[in-house]
């Protein structure tokens, strides 16, 4: 494939080696959350279909040694018993894509339910610490609103990034809508970087953030958020990526994003 094109795994095996060469360590959330590092970055992968490739980085991060956490989903399109095994095998930590609330129209005791159910199913893989919401676009419920009526605690979870994580005080990255500013499409992944704006607003590509990196002009903490099913090798899927996520996205500015 052309060299230039942007979420290739080629890319993503270069901006990790570029932020290894800078002196960057690479933490899983549970590993954040009880010991922090001080120049780190949480490499974060919300599995949300095609579970295939997020093997293809767990791979790849392995061979480099780095550990990441990756959040699956309850659903087919994500919930690969075989990947989610093989991908814990590497030693990655495997968290649960919560998305409950959505799937349950809003009712927060059959949500409750089903997300106990489904976190106990994925800990059958891994001893599941970290739970993510899954951003559910075309739903009108949001489901972190689920925890203004329960405790995801009380599950024996140490940690959701949206709530225990404090974004002023670092730099949040993440490849949502296929752009690294894909928050302007963004209906849900959104966290105060105020700090960061004027940063951020250079941070387009892929190539932008290895050259700041290069620079020395990103923060000593960093969350790295990374849809695998956006990055391929092959063109014919990575093309069939392009147009499905433009669609997406222009449907998103008219009917959701505000």
């Amino acid at each position: 494939m052309n060299e230039r094109l942007d979420f290739t795994f080629t890319k993503f095996s270069r901006l990790l080696n570029c932020l290894l060469d800078a002196g960057y360590s690479f933490q899983k959330l549970e590993d954040f959350i009880i010991n922090p590092s001080y120049r780190t970055v949480i490499l974060r992968h919300d599995v949300d279909r095609a579970p295939f490739h997020s093997l293809r980085t767990a791979n790849l991060e392995q061979s480099l040694g780095i550990k990441g956490t990756y959040y699956f989903r309850i659903v087919r399109q994500s919930n690969n018993t075989s990947v989610i095994s093989e991908i814990a095998a590497l030693g990655h930590e495997i968290g649960y894509h919560y998305e409950d609330l959505a799937m349950k129209g809003g009712d927060q005791e059959n949500a409750i339910a089903a997300f106990k159910s489904n976190l106990e199913y994925f800990s059958t893989f891994y001893p599941v610490k970290t739970i993510c919401m899954h951003g559910s676009p075309a739903s009108k419920w949001d489901n972190s609103d689920l925890w203004k009526k329960y405790n995801y605690k009380d599950f024996g979870i140490l940690a959701e990034p949206y709530f225990d994580i404090d974004f002023m005080n670092l730099l949040y990255l993440t490849d949502t809508g296929r752009s690294w500013n894909g928050y302007r499409t963004s209906v849900r992944d959104k966290v105060d970087q105020e700090r960061f704006r004027v940063l951020k607003e250079k941070l387009v590509n892929t190539s932008d953030i290895i050259n700041a990196v290069r620079n020395n002009e990103l923060p000593d903490r960093i969350m790295l958020t990374v849809h695998p099913q956006r990055w391929s090798d092959n063109y014919s899927d990575w093309l069939a990526e392009l147009v499905k996520q433009s669609l997406k996205n222009t449907v998103k500015r008219i009917m959701f994003v505000r």
